[in-house]
């Protein structure tokens, strides 16, 4: 009798039963965990690139023609990436330079928009395929008294 009560009251202990929720609960923390932060730098590296496509609109919006817009808004926006510690395999920018040829006195914009395609290695983990496209637009005013392009 005394052996089976000692049997029964082994099955009914919950001696061990700690490590193993902690072998089930464990993966899925760090499962979680590692989404959050890859979800956190991705969306740093988004607020990098609309960092650039500010800065691409508001250089662009300070020169006279469109064509020295266009050159100097890459060149910004170039210049603003790489400030940032940001490594595109792809960029691309396109700008708007409609807001240009607005006579002075009338409200004129220039809108640029910012492509930059990341490998997931550099945001996620080392050796992860696969890349990752992220866009941005930004517009900036032209000043409104400020002579215009040809």
């Amino acid at each position: 009798m005394r052996f089976t009560a000692r049997w029964a009251r082994r099955l009914r202990g919950d001696e061990g039963s700690a490590a193993i929720e902690a072998a089930i609960i464990l993966p899925a923390l760090i499962i979680f965990l590692c989404l959050a932060i890859a979800g956190g730098r991705i969306v740093t590296s988004g607020s990098k690139i609309d960092a650039a496509a500010q800065d691409a609109a508001r250089e662009a919006s300070i020169h006279r023609t469109a064509a020295a817009a266009q050159t100097a808004a890459q060149a910004a926006a170039a210049e603003s990436l790489a400030g940032q510690g940001t490594t595109c395999t792809s960029t691309s920018v396109h700008i708007n330079t409609g807001g240009l040829n607005v006579p002075a006195g009338q409200v004129g914009t220039v809108t640029a928009t910012v492509t930059c395609t990341v490998k997931l290695s550099d945001l996620l983990l080392p050796g992860l395929p696969g890349t990752r496209t992220l866009t941005s637009t930004a517009t900036s005013v032209v000043d409104l008294y400020r002579q215009r392009g040809e």
